[in-house]
């Protein structure tokens, strides 16, 4: 069994130097987006805990979305739906890695996630799983899909 950090880093390399054949989006990223994705994706295996917020206990959706901006000097609110109201809503509707996803899980329960790349995003799924990776045009994430939004520039 391959240790959770080899895996992450794996991850992370991945993510980092996708698209070294062409103009690297990363070399757009600012320092904070850095800061928030890589945060992100550090938690990748951790558990899912409802009202976690860290590492050492586990998170909830938006416990770890306010970890990773905290991480990178950006006060956020703590719950899904309160993040939403309060981030600035992304431009063109198209999320940039560190931009914020939101989706209605179910009437009136909001689920958020940190975008990675172009693709994907990272988040604190279900009570049965752990911090993880999905692609936001699933059929289930795109029929949930309310909009993105930022603190960041």
């Amino acid at each position: 069994m391959t240790p959770p950090f080899i895996l992450w880093l794996l991850m992370l390399m991945a993510v980092l130097f996708s698209g070294c054949a062409t103009k690297s989006v990363n070399n757009d990223w600012s320092q904070q987006r850095k800061e928030v994705v890589q945060t992100g994706l550090a938690q990748i295996g951790t558990p899912y805990v409802y009202g976690g917020k860290n590492p050492n206990t586990g998170f909830d959706c938006s416990g770890l979305t306010q970890y990773a901006y905290q991480a990178a000097g950006v006060s956020i609110p703590r719950m899904a739906r309160e993040q939403q109201r309060a981030a600035k809503p992304v431009k063109k509707g198209i999320p940039r890695p560190g931009d914020m996803v939101f989706f209605e899980t179910k009437p009136g329960v909001y689920h958020v996630g940190l975008m990675v790349d172009q693709e994907r995003f990272v988040h604190a799924s279900t009570s049965r799983q752990q911090v993880k990776i999905d692609r936001l045009k699933t059929p289930y994430w795109t029929a949930r899909y309310l909009g993105a939004g930022t603190y960041l520039n």
